[in-house]
């Protein structure tokens, strides 16, 4: 593992309990950061506290990334414990069915919305202020292969993700005067509990997309978090970092 340093720094990761977030907080962690783990399941986060609290200062806390008051409380209690944030991964985000584009329930999109454009636009919202106190800010969005190419039969989670993207976007531009960094991450598929949402022939479909012939560790995005959480990623904002194992061409 490549050295980041990260010290000093304090971290918010939605997600955090499982999968992607999981990795994310792990590796910022071992950096050195502080981490507020956010997630809306109790249960596993609980079990995520115990099991990070091994490689540095974790406080855990449920939190509904949809719910704006949830937000904003979590928020202040994370300023509270660690005296400011300075680093956020908008990791929570949900897939939604597959189905066809006319087949889905119009309550089920708004859902999948809600969760992956609103969640990260609230906790953006809630946190930024935070950041600009101190002139100084990273935040990584977890956005998606999908947000960029689409995905067929899986129209409103690339959809929610190209919207991340636009939110990434326009944010960088504008905080471009600030200390504060804003990108986005666009990962393929990674071997995570979302796989058991597909078909087998659906998984075969899409490890064939990737010239890598596998699909991307949560390893592998969270070290590219890190360096984007880092002070030496400077001079580029409202950007996307592709992480596909070839199958991105732009």
């Amino acid at each position: 593992m490549n050295r980041i340093d990260l010290a000093g720094h304090v971290a918010v990761v939605t997600g955090a309990a499982r999968g992607i977030g999981y990795a994310i907080a792990e590796r910022l962690l071992q950096s050195g950061a502080a981490v507020a783990l956010w997630d809306i399941d109790a249960e596993a986060l609980e079990r995520a506290e115990r099991a990070l609290g091994v490689h540095g200062m974790v406080a855990a806390r449920v939190v509904d990334v949809t719910d704006e008051s949830s937000v904003k409380e979590a928020s202040a209690d994370a300023v509270a414990r660690f005296g400011f944030v300075d680093l956020l991964a908008n990791n929570a985000g949900i897939g939604g069915p597959i189905c066809q584009t006319w087949e889905y329930d119009a309550a089920i999109v708004r859902r999948v919305f809600e969760v992956n454009y609103m969640g990260t636009f609230l906790c953006c919202k809630h946190l930024v202020p935070v950041m600009k106190q101190r002139n100084y800010g990273r935040i990584v969005n977890i956005a998606s292969i999908a947000g960029k190419n689409g995905s067929p039969n899986f129209s409103a989670y690339g959809a929610s993700k190209a919207a991340v993207i636009g939110l990434t976007k326009a944010l960088g531009r504008e905080l471009a005067d600030t200390e504060i960094i804003v990108n986005a991450l666009c990962p393929s598929v990674a071997d995570t509990d979302i796989l058991q949402q597909f078909t087998p022939e659906k998984v075969r479909f899409l490890l064939e997309q990737v010239p890598k012939g596998r699909f991307v560790y949560t390893s592998e995005i969270a070290a590219m978090v890190a360096w984007l959480c880092s002070e030496e990623c400077s001079f580029s904002t409202g950007q996307l970092f592709d992480i596909t194992g070839g199958r991105s061409v732009y």
